[in-house]
């Protein structure tokens, strides 16, 4: 066994059909950044090379994928490819309801519509950009509960994602169990760079959450992903496969968000799923409001019968060794450059320690956008900040400041070839070089909310 695991691998697939590419020269991408604000959300996707934005929506669909879109009942009420959808999702992860929604922001909405209410707080594993406004929207609050290694970016602790029980015990004595609506919890945790939470976490915080009358919510965007880590690390699931562990991680939780842009490999759509009836009515009600009819829920019938399909692909054990090995191949090739990363490399994609590789800025200097955009003028390498810029303010108008100050490296499923990734990491490398003369940037545009869109900057001089 240990021989085979030493051996090369290759993608579980092969090609049919190709894009290409603009390539463009390095006044040409000076140019775009400078229009674009030194926002990578502002660039034109035309004069992008390689696009490591993000994994939502950006992955490779299957030819199963693309024949069922042929198969889609576009009937506004009733749809067929509704109820197909419902049943992947009711046999593959265990849910009683499901809300179809655009994308997961959507789900998020609907949820905090329905949950949430002023004054409540709502412990989480670490914050998402738009988990935490629905939250925050909806009158609560968001408090981080995950470990203290999850702040680290260079601790290798295997599961960062876990929630600290001691922490959560805090919160609930300090503000009661009653105004405690539910926890949230994702797997493969994003702004801790893609870290997994353990089987043995989540049934302990399961057990502490049932003492305690209070939900868990999943958000379930990277769950698969989340189970190939369990697979590989947590003693007593080496032999247990991808589609038996998500099933497992599912029924510990009362009901999820999800986008299904990410794990389902498809380009849009997304859901809402609760075991209690009375959720799922408030649910349903207000998914006419926001979405669409309650089988559609914004979506059109092709979209439902391409996720009915990209969840059965997401749980093949040979397509999760290839997704993730991919990214930990892109990590390890980067830390061969001796380029600071989150450790151990995450499940969607590889984050790079602004504040290690640029130690002469401020946080105030906004590292992390800096280095997005030095790197595409470099090389047309698209990538992302998750930083300060990303954490937004505080209800009072003042910054966030996450330990965390990381440019993320998002690998689409399916989408580029082991000789992109080489010139992704290559390109890192030369900016790297000469990492002392990139200087800080400043904020000249700043929306009210979720501002890492459509920010624009400025280099400081």
């Amino acid at each position: 066994m240990d021989t085979i695991l030493k051996r090369s691998w290759a993608e579980p697939y092969k090609m049919k059909m190709v894009e290409l590419l603009k390539m463009t020269t390095r006044a040409q991408r000076s140019r775009a950044m400078k229009k674009a604000g030194y926002n990578t959300f502002l660039l034109r996707s035309e004069d992008v090379y390689i696009d490591l934005l993000t994994d939502s929506g950006t992955n490779a669909m299957s030819d199963r994928q693309w024949s069922a879109l042929m198969l889609g009942d576009e009937a506004y009420a009733g749809s067929k490819s509704y109820y197909h959808m419902e049943n992947a999702i009711q046999k593959y992860y265990g849910y009683k309801y499901i809300v179809p929604t655009h994308q997961g922001r959507g789900a998020e909405n609907i949820l905090s519509k329905v949950l949430i209410k002023k004054g409540d707080i709502i412990p989480g594993n670490m914050y998402f950009t738009t988990t935490r406004l629905h939250q925050e929207l909806a009158g609560g609050k968001f408090v981080d509960i995950i470990v203290d290694e999850a702040h680290d970016p260079f601790n290798e602790h295997p599961f960062k994602g876990n929630v600290d029980l001691n922490k959560l015990e805090a919160v609930v004595k300090k503000y009661g169990a009653k105004r405690i609506p539910y926890v949230s919890i994702a797997t493969n945790v994003n702004m801790a760079g893609g870290q997994p939470i353990s089987m043995k976490n989540l049934k302990e915080l399961r057990a502490y959450t049932q003492k305690k009358n209070i939900r868990i919510i999943h958000d379930m965007t990277r769950v698969a992903e989340n189970a190939y880590f369990i697979q590989q690390r947590e003693k007593g699931y080496e032999k247990r496969s991808i589609r038996e562990i998500v099933k497992e991680i599912c029924s510990l939780t009362d009901g999820a968000t999800m986008s299904a842009k990410k794990d389902a490999l498809v380009n849009i759509g997304g859901f809402m799923a609760t075991n209690e009836w009375e959720v799922f009515e408030e649910a349903r009600n207000l998914v006419v409001v926001y979405e669409g009819l309650h089988t559609y829920g914004g979506l059109a019938g092709r979209d439902m019968e391409a996720i009915a399909v990209g969840i059965e692909e997401s749980l093949n054990d040979h397509h999760q060794r290839a997704r993730v090995g991919q990214v930990e191949y892109l990590g390890n090739k980067m830390e061969s450059y001796g380029i600071p990363i989150v450790k151990p490399v995450g499940g969607h994609g590889v984050f790079v320690d602004a504040k290690s590789f640029l130690p002469h800025l401020t946080q105030d200097d906004f590292p992390a956008q800096a280095l997005a955009a030095e790197i595409y003028i470099e090389s047309g390498v698209r990538t992302m900040e998750r930083g300060i810029v990303s954490a937004g303010r505080k209800p009072n108008g003042e910054h966030y400041y996450p330990k965390l100050e990381l440019v993320r490296f998002t690998v689409p499923r399916r989408v580029y070839t082991q000789a992109h990734t080489d010139v992704v990491a290559e390109a890192v490398a030369a900016v790297f070089e000469r990492r002392k003369k990139i200087k800080g940037l400043r904020m000249v545009y700043e929306p009210k909310y979720l501002r890492f869109f459509q920010a624009r900057f400025e280099p400081k001089v």
